[in-house]
């Protein structure tokens, strides 16, 4: 028997503008641009090291702009927060030590779409 595995995933938000948000997913969050389609254009894909996110513009779904939301699971949290705030990210708050295991920090993008972004912790009492 032959094993199907799934084999990726990739988030996709809803967004109002998709070359804004691809210049603030770029020159914010530090991913680059992979893949444009549509003229004019309403949907791209961007990678940033193993996580990729697709975004499409809000006139091509019924799905709402600002709904969506992401965790990314990081390496050295601390390190990425300095380099977004640095990049001018919209960040919603500082890294830290959760009770659920977690040390993390949100983003939002134009749209209000969330990002998550953390690392495994011990569990903060």
């Amino acid at each position: 028997m032959t094993e199907n595995r799934l084999a990726g995933a990739a988030t996709v938000f809803v967004v109002t503008d998709v070359p804004k948000s691809m210049a603030y997913y770029r020159d914010a969050l530090g991913f680059a641009v992979t893949f444009e389609y549509g003229a004019p254009l309403y949907y791209a894909c961007l990678c940033r090291d193993e996580v990729e996110l697709h975004l499409i513009d809000a006139r091509h779904t019924e799905r709402r702009p600002g709904h969506g939301g992401l965790c990314v699971f990081v390496t050295d949290v601390d390190t990425l927060h300095a380099e977004l705030v640095a990049r001018g990210a919209t960040l919603v708050n500082a890294p830290q030590d959760r009770p659920y295991g977690m040390r993390d920090f949100d983003a939002r993008d134009p749209d209000g779409n969330h990002l998550s972004f953390g690392q495994a912790c011990a569990p903060a009492p």
